[in-house]
Order: structure tokens, then C-alpha cells, then sequence
């Protein structure tokens, strides 16, 4: 454990007391990082949750599509996607 040493006025006085200042450069080159980083994954997150519903959907459209043409369930999924504006990928 470290010794615990008491100060006097003139200890006080005479200590340099130093700190790290932080330039504007550096605080702008954290800023502008942080930024970039938080819409990166912002970005991705969003991408992400559109594939995952895009999916989902392909989904519910293929099962309606058998339950009602399940001979022509492959056409009848064309169709409704075309129909609603997207394309086969």
C-alpha cells in the first residue's frame, strides 16, 4: 500500500501540476471517427433489416402461393412479385 505523505502550503505551492491538453485536431479526428463509425453500422443495420423483411416476404408470398396454385406455386410467386413492383433476383 502506498505511504500517504501530508502537504504543506509551501509543498503546495512549489508542486508543477501538469495535464495533457487536448488539441482541437485531435478532438475533431475522435468527432469525425465516431461519426463515421456510428453510420457505418447504422448503414449496415439498416441494409440488414430490409433483407430480413424482403425475405420475409418472398416467404409469406411462396406459402399463400402453394396453398392456393400448388401445381403452379413457381409462376403464381413471379407473378404476385412482379406485381408488386420488384423483380427476381
Amino acid at each position: 500500500m502506498p505511504s500517504v505523505r501530508l502537504m504543506t502550503e509551501e509543498d503546495i505551492d512549489s508542486a508543477i501540476v501538469t495535464s495533457a491538453p487536448f488539441s482541437p485536431g485531435k478532438v475533431w479526428c475522435y468527432i469525425g471517427t465516431s461519426a463515421l463509425l456510428l453510420a457505418l453500422i447504422g448503414t449496415w443495420l439498416v441494409w440488414f433489416s430490409a433483407a430480413i423483411q424482403r425475405n420475409l416476404q418472398e416467404d409469406g408470398i411462396r406459402a399463400a402461393c402453394q396453398r392456393a396454385m400448388p401445381d403452379q406455386a413457381e409462376r403464381c410467386f413471379d407473378t404476385v412479385v412482379l406485381q408488386r413492383g420488384g423483380g427476381r433476383q
